[in-house]
């Protein structure tokens, strides 16, 4: 595939998409690696995406603001939930959201087991459709992102445990319908992960592994005609795997960094 006009009318709609959800996710990622519970995202997209397919159920159109309100109610709802069950039993926080994902999981196949259209209704979720967002439907989202992203960097940890899941929701509500959960998922855990152990410009450094993942991702997806968002997550995961190669390699003293003169 060539990048000429066409396509690229396809891919920078995509990449802004994924530019959005790493301004929000990225950071939220790095307290969810924190706090040890790195599932709670996909339980929280899981529950998301239940209220999606509730809502699809009941006759709503797929793409209205009342879907919307459903799945961020369901998200909401989650979210405080599991809110009250880490305050509650926080040594099995994190086996209880995974009970809490394969709960919903189930729930949302047996809702699709007899719509004809389930089985892409279900891919749509999972991996998302980010090559076909609407670019107005980012221009009306990116508020709201941003507005996530300044709350997040405003607040920070006197949010309290309650106001960090509802923020969570509502990130995870946003990025789900966009990318889908496994892409939802890489960017909250592999720039994270990658760098864990980086102490200087840590944030910077996980900003530019999982923009580098979405940008050659798509990049890839459409040179060789392959789906974008499982290629997104090979890529962004490579990218982190070298990143924190190289993290490692320094503290080790093995890669001499360049020496900038002025």
């Amino acid at each position: 595939m060539h990048f000429d006009a066409a396509s690229m009318s396809i891919l920078l709609p995509a990449l802004a998409a994924g530019l959005l959800v790493t301004l929000t996710l990225v950071p939220l990622g790095m307290q969810v690696l924190s706090r040890g519970i790195v599932f709670i995202d996909l339980a929280v997209a899981q529950i998301a995406g239940l209220g999606v397919i509730i809502a699809d159920s009941l006759g709503w159109e797929p793409q209205g603001y009342a879907v919307q309100v459903a799945a961020l109610g369901a998200a909401v709802a989650g979210a405080l939930f599991l809110t009250w069950t880490e305050r509650r039993w926080p040594q099995v926080q994190e086996a209880i959201i995974g009970v809490v994902f394969v709960l919903a999981a189930s729930i949302a196949l047996l809702l699709l087991a007899g719509n004809p259209h389930g089985g892409e209704q279900l891919k749509d979720l999972l991996v998302g459709q980010i090559l076909w967002v609407d670019p107005r439907q980012l221009l009306l989202q990116a508020p709201a992102y941003a507005l996530l992203a300044a709350l997040w960097f405003r607040l920070g940890q006197r949010l309290g445990r309650v106001g960090f899941y509802l923020l969570f929701a509502c990130a995870v509500t946003l990025s789900v319908q966009q990318v889908g959960l496994y892409l939802v998922f890489a960017t909250l855990i592999v720039p994270a992960l990658s760098t864990y152990y980086v102490k200087e410009r840590r944030q910077w450094r996980a900003y530019g592994v999982a923009l580098f993942g979405y940008a050659s991702g798509l990049a890839a997806s459409a040179w060789f005609d392959l789906p974008s968002g499982a290629m997104i997550v090979c890529t962004m995961a490579a990218t982190g795997m070298f990143a924190a190669w190289m993290g490692r390699a320094k503290r080790a003293g093995r890669v001499p960094m360049p020496t900038w003169r002025h």
